[in-house]
């Protein structure tokens, strides 16, 4: 049996590719045979199993973190939760905050935390505007159905942000959090958001996750 070799580069590329902890890491090529595309998806694995175990676990701790971008002119506030005061003060928790608070701020068209944070009339809206504009563009009766369920999960992408891709990843900000799940042992959730920019009309732009008031 041939014992694939994991040098430190191999682990030091995996884990600035996901975050996760060296061990965690090690055991991911391992696992992998050496493969960084495979390892990354053994960690996710990994997180989303770990994640599902702890999503029932009450959060009454964490932090509010601000990002105002350069100029001073955008700026946006996010409350994320953890389990314990503990992990909400190390460094690794205060990083993904303010990661999530700067994703908040370069997306205006972010609203809600999740999808089913999104109302049911704002849906309802949502399909009546995309089935019109399809019925506009001569599509056929019987195909309009499923463009506008494919236009509204599009729509839901850039709506809520935990759909929205972490930087130029592949991964959504939901990947993200699910694995800082698996790396900190708590279960971790965004509680609400707000992002605000000058000169802009109507109140500032706010996002509830479950249980914010």
């Amino acid at each position: 049996m041939t014992t694939t070799m994991i040098t430190p580069e191999d682990v030091k590329r995996l884990r600035e590719q996901t975050g996760a902890g060296v061990m965690d890491c090690k055991r991911a090529l391992e696992e992998s045979g050496g493969d960084l595309e495979k390892a990354t998806h053994w960690l996710r694995e990994k997180g989303l199993s770990t994640a599902a175990k702890k999503a029932d676990r009450q959060v009454r701790e964490g932090v509010i973190s601000s990002y105002i971008h350069h100029g001073e002119r955008l700026g946006a506030l996010l409350e994320l939760n953890c389990e314990t005061d503990f992990v909400a003060r190390t460094d690794e928790f205060q990083r993904l905050a303010r990661d999530l608070a700067m994703a908040v701020a370069g997306h205006d068209t972010v609203r809600y935390v999740s999808r089913d944070q999104v109302p049911p009339e704002v849906l309802e809206a949502q399909r009546s505007a995309f089935a019109l504009d399809a019925q506009g563009e001569g599509k056929p009766a019987d195909r309009v159905a499923e463009i506008v369920e494919g236009k509204l999960n599009k729509w839901l992408e850039t709506a809520c942000l935990l759909e929205l891709r972490y930087r130029d990843t592949d991964r959504k900000i939901a990947d993200l959090i699910t694995e800082k799940i698996a790396l900190l042992g708590e279960n971790i959730r965004v509680a609400r958001f707000a992002r605000m920019a000058v000169g802009e009309t109507g109140p500032a732009q706010t996002g509830l996750g479950p249980g914010a008031a």
